[in-house]
Formats: structure tokens, C-alpha cells, sequence
């Protein structure tokens, strides 16, 4: 490869990453603020070596074809839902991702919606904002109490740990956890207890969604499941929108099923301005702002600049996707 690689980032990053980038590629940062439309991506990225891509970004067979000389996709995010990993992977394109560095932030943002949602935070402030408020009332604004409550973690990974060791150790929650794979750090550590779905909808006081999305949990959380819920119940999802039927959820939160919601990822993503999720009372909406820290983002932004530099180069990456395309990698 003569001269700089030349790469396509769909978003400007965090300096700390982009200065990499910059002085080591022939670098073009897409500066809008909406991301480009796919058929211009694949026009971007048509003669590039290398692609920086977002969540918003769909990295498909079509715009891997029309890419011949493209080596690494590095996602600035922990998810690649919007990459066709088997597809790059058939056609030797490395992909990396920024695991790990945002688990803390997520975990926060995760009982920063509960705590918001279980106390009705934002309905307060709206009250307070729209001249309500006229007194101190016995009986205004009540919510759940934490202390001693039941904690269900669907997805017993590293943020649903660390969330769940926030619960327990600081409000003293019993936490059970729903996974495919036990957890035997969870069980040790906070005592936390494997179960099916079922027993944790019933038995839990507030559940948080910490799974992947894929064929089985798309949908997981719809009507059926909110029902098996107490009514008293508080809802969280961190993980992706489509784990949830949003209408359910509305028509749960609408009904009364469940007490409360917050969620910082919705379906589709951004909802319109006048959905009914930014009308309900009892639901915290938050634009997809988990990792929204500056040291969270900054250190993504250094996986992510490692990661694209590394495939460049052909060199092993630092947070890979798909390992196993090394004996096939484009050169």
C-alpha cells in the first residue's frame, strides 16, 4: 500500500482517537450532524482501506462489495448489530469493536434510570416546571423504596454485574439473574441467584435489560412478559431497543401493569417528537446516552483508532469481532 491508507469515518470521534487517525491515514470525517446516508457510504468508502463506523452505520454484503480494497470496519461501540460480521468475515475484512471501557458508565446510566423512574424524578420536575407545585403533599409524587428489594438482571455480563453490585451492596438487594450462561462471580460475590424468566418477572421489583440483541430476544420483553410482572415494578433497558415491543410497553405503562419505566434505547431510534413515550408520566426517556461520559468516550475512541490501525496494517486487533477471519484477511 503505497502512501497513507486512506480510511472513512462516518463521525468525528473524540480527539484522543482521531489524532491517531489523522496523522497515520489519509482521513476523511464525515462532519454532519446525521450520519450519511447508505448509498453514500458506499460511495465513501468505495476506494477506502478502512472504515470507522457508528450503531447507525449498516455495514452490509452490498457495501462490503462495493468496497474491494476495504481491510478493517472498527465500530466506535461495544455492539456491532449493525455490521454483517459473516459477511465481512467471508470477504477477510477484519471488524473491532470498544468493549469493556464503557461498562461503569453504562452501569450508572442503567441505575440512574431506575432510581429517576422507581422516584418519579422527572415527573417532579415537570410538576415543579409547569407550576404545580404549591405545597409539600403527604401524599404527592410517591414512589418505590430500594432498600431491601429484589434486583432481576436479564444478561448477567459485565454491565449487568456491575449494576447488580451497585444494588446489593449499596441498597442491600437480593439480586437474581436470568442467563444462558451462569455466573458463578455473581453467585459468589452477591450471592445472586440463577432463574428462569419467568420466576424473575414475577419475584423481581425492578428488572434491567442487560442481554445482546439476536433471534431470540428480539421482542423478549412484549405483553405477555410485562404482565408476569408486579404491578409495582420498575423497568430498565441499557441494551438495545428491540429487545422490547415498544407498544407493550406503552400500553403496560398506560394500564398501570408495571409502576414505572426508564430506557435509554428505543425502536425505532430517535422516535418521532411526538411519540407517546415522551407523553407518559411514568416512563424516563434518555437519547442513547449510556456511554456519554468523557472518559468513557475518549477511551473508546483510542480502541477504536487501535483497532482501525492495527487492521490496516494487518496486525492482530486489539478488541476483535471476528478472530477467526485472520487466515483469510485481505493484504
Amino acid at each position: 500500500m503505497a502512501g497513507k491508507p486512506k480510511v472513512f469515518l462516518t463521525r468525528r470521534i473524540p480527539t484522543l482517537g482521531l489524532d491517531q487517525i489523522t496523522q497515520q491515514c489519509d482521513a476523511e470525517v464525515w462532519g454532519e450532524q446525521m450520519p450519511p446516508t447508505y448509498d453514500l457510504l458506499k460511495q465513501k468508502v468505495a476506494d477506502c482501506h478502512g472504515l470507522v463506523s457508528l450503531l447507525t452505520d449498516r455495514i452490509d454484503a452490498g457495501l462490503l462489495d462495493a468496497a474491494p480494497r476495504l481491510k478493517v470496519v472498527s465500530n466506535y461501540a461495544v455492539g456491532f448489530n449493525n455490521i454483517d460480521v459473516a459477511a465481512a468475515t467471508e470477504r477477510g475484512v477484519a471488524v473491532g469493536n470498544t468493549p469493556g471501557v464503557l461498562t461503569d458508565a453504562t452501569a450508572d446510566m442503567a441505575f440512574c434510570l431506575l432510581i429517576a423512574a422507581a422516584r418519579r424524578l422527572v415527573e417532579g420536575h415537570l410538576y415543579g416546571q409547569q407550576g404545580q407545585w404549591k405545597t409539600w403533599e403527604p401524599l404527592g409524587h410517591l414512589g418505590q423504596d430500594l432498600v431491601g428489594r429484589t434486583l432481576g438482571i436479564v444478561g448477567m455480563g459485565r454491565i449487568g454485574y456491575a449494576l447488580a453490585r451497585r444494588c446489593q451492596r449499596g441498597w442491600d438487594m437480593k439480586v437474581l439473574y436470568h442467563d444462558t450462561f451462569r455466573n458463578e462471580k455473581a453467585e459468589l460475590e452477591l450471592d445472586a441467584q440463577q432463574v428462569d424468566l419467568d420466576t424473575l418477572l414475577r419475584e423481581s421489583d425492578f428488572v434491567s435489560v442487560h442481554t445482546d440483541l439476536h433471534e431470540k430476544t428480539r421482542g423478549l420483553f412484549n405483553r405477555l412478559a410485562f404482565q408476569k410482572m408486579k404491578p409495582t415494578a420498575v423497568f430498565v433497558n441499557t441494551a438495545r431497543g428491540p429487545i422490547v415491543v415498544q407498544a407493550d410497553l406503552i400500553a403496560a405503562l398506560k394500564a398501570g401493569t408495571i409502576f414505572a419505566a426508564g430506557v435509554d434505547v428505543t425502536d425505532p431510534e430517535p422516535p418521532a417528537p411526538d411519540s407517546e413515550l415522551f407523553e407518559l408520566p411514568n416512563l424516563v426517556v434518555a437519547p442513547h446516552i449510556a456511554s456519554a461520559t468523557v472518559g468513557t468516550r475518549n477511551a473508546m475512541a483510542d480502541i477504536c483508532a487501535k483497532n482501525l490501525i492495527a487492521g490496516l496494517h494487518g496486525h492482530k486487533l486489539p478488541s476483535w469481532v471476528n478472530p477467526d477471519v485472520e487466515s483469510q484477511r485481505r493484504r
